[in-house]
């Protein structure tokens, strides 16, 4: 049977956005994770937000300290990964329908991203540390950092490099 023309109805598919172009504005940085962890590795995940919430992290009201990410589920039935102790405040010309501060909050990635994420947290003294919360164009994103653990002589190690790089770039004016 001949296919009529008419009937055929092709819709052009729209160009994929250009996800390195979008603007970045940064909400919040975990700077104390940098210092109390060697990061291995870093990963972008969405986040699941309620809708004040994303009002008051464009207010820039968020903190990240002592928050962290953890899977919830079996491997074998697709862990899903939350954050945990995330604070973002209450926003302020909310009504009585106001997020709370801290919650568990789902991070979204692709299954592939997740099974591989899950196999490296297995690793003795690996652990998942939000580094930063940004907007990538109009989506709320987290920096998630593979992280572990540093002994206190490392953090002095790392205290005395940044110290030494800061006066060579002053100058060496000590």
């Amino acid at each position: 049977m001949p296919k009529n023309p008419q009937h055929q109805h092709q819709r052009e598919q729209p160009t994929p956005p250009d996800y390195k172009n979008r603007p970045i504005k940064n909400v919040a940085q975990n700077r104390k994770a940098r210092h109390d962890y060697f990061i291995t590795d870093t990963i972008e995940a969405g986040i699941m937000l309620q809708g004040t919430e994303v009002k008051s992290l464009r207010a820039g009201k968020c903190n990240l300290q002592d928050s962290y990410a953890m899977f919830e589920g079996k491997k074998d039935a697709s862990p899903e990964l939350f954050a945990l102790g995330i604070h973002i405040s209450p926003y302020e010309q909310g009504n009585i329908n106001n997020h709370p501060p801290v919650r568990p909050r789902k991070l979204l990635l692709k299954r592939n991203q997740l099974q591989k994420l899950y196999s490296r947290v297995q690793e003795k003294g690996a652990t998942l540390v939000p580094l930063a919360v940004y907007f990538s164009g109009p989506y709320a994103k987290v920096e998630i950092g593979i992280a572990k653990g540093k002994a206190k002589y490392d953090k002095r190690e790392s205290i005395k490099q940044r110290d030494v790089e800061r006066s060579m770039r002053r100058g060496g004016d000590d």
